[in-house]
């Protein structure tokens, strides 16, 4: 899930209208798993066709994208390539911890918890090869560009932003930050709301901005000592130090400077091969050629053949999400996505 900075990230309350006009390059696998979390049965089964496919996936690509293109927004989803080595763990961790979580569901089932039992299920959620692809045709029939990005999503987008040919990232995490991204928009794929664990407390889900010179100014750090602050913290590509967090992390950087100096003053044995691994993946990862997105119409009949013939999604439904789209672009909220190609 990436590094947590979201009690010094300054993040600023947006609307999805806010980003009117923009290309917005989209954490594709972080989305995804947000579609399967979330499009769920009261019991935490996950939504299925009649064939017994899963199609959570689909259903929150069809709809959440239709809210972007709706409000003006002009998103490209970019998907994780191979993860690098130092990842392994990482992994390794987010599948015990899907393993747990499948026995805990099953569990809450059993004992007639169904408030757990959904929660737990939202923990489960795999995909695979074929909820990959299966959104990538569903996004090429909506005219909606995708890209696969080398090695992580979050890293190729921020390289997307750097250099021009989109204006913001969209994903939930704050790692888009250490790679370098401008600008990072969480919250454009969700819900308006969500549920407090175990509480019946529903709280609004807006999406927010977070502009990486603000939070470099803020912070009084380089994004170089930014990364170097997240090593100590702990990222998807190293566990960091027992008991040091965000705030502790944040003010040995600005006491000590870099992470060499940190660890030396306090004692600790440092891998300098390891933290320049991490450094160069969030501040020199290679990436692909990057070329600029191209849209295009939506193909209605196709979506519509799609969803509804393979996927047994309702009719009605599909074809009122799509005539939002071209609602908005009668009423001049979404310019023809054919004018960017």
């Amino acid at each position: 899930m990436g590094i947590d900075l979201g009690d010094l990230a300054s993040a600023q309350p947006r609307t999805l209208q806010s980003f009117k006009g923009a290309k917005v390059a989209i954490d594709a696998f972080n989305a995804l798993y947000q579609f399967l979390a979330t499009n769920r049965q009261p019991d935490g089964t996950p939504l299925t066709d009649e064939r017994g496919r899963v199609t959570g996936h689909l259903s929150g690509v069809l709809f959440r994208t239709v809210n972007l293109l709706e409000a003006g927004i002009l998103p490209c989803y970019v998907f994780d390539g191979e993860p690098h080595p130092r990842k392994r763990a990482t992994l390794q961790l987010r599948s015990h911890v899907r393993q747990k979580a499948t026995q805990e569901w099953r569990d809450a089932l059993e004992e007639g918890d169904l408030e757990r039992a959904r929660s737990k299920a939202q923990q489960t959620s795999r995909l695979g090869g074929n909820e990959v692809s299966q959104a990538k045709t569903l996004l090429e029939h909506m005219g909606v560009p995708w890209v696969d990005a080398p090695s992580d999503g979050e890293g190729h987008a921020s390289a997307m932003a750097i250099s021009g040919v989109v204006d913001v990232v969209g994903s939930q995490d704050y790692d888009c930050l250490l790679y370098g991204a401008p600008r990072l928009a969480r919250n454009l794929t969700l819900s308006g709301r969500r549920k407090l664990p175990r509480k019946n407390v529903f709280v609004a889900i807006s999406p927010e901005e977070i502009t990486l010179a603000h939070v470099l100014g803020h912070l009084e750090l380089s994004r170089e000592q930014l990364v170097d602050m997240a090593w100590f913290i702990g990222t998807d590509f190293n566990p960091g130090v027992r008991g040091i967090g965000p705030k502790k992390s944040l003010a040995l950087l600005r006491e000590h400077k870099t992470a060499e100096a940190v660890a030396k003053a306090k004692g600790w044995e440092l891998d300098s091969a390891w933290l320049q691994d991490v450094r160069s993946i969030f501040l020199t990862m290679p990436v692909s050629s990057i070329s600029h997105p191209r849209w295009r119409p939506l193909d209605r009949a196709a979506v519509e053949r799609y969803l509804v013939d393979e996927f047994s999604f309702n009719q009605v439904r599909v074809g009122a999400a799509l005539k939002r789209v071209g609602v908005a672009i009668e009423s001049g909220a979404q310019t023809s996505l054919d004018s960017f190609a």
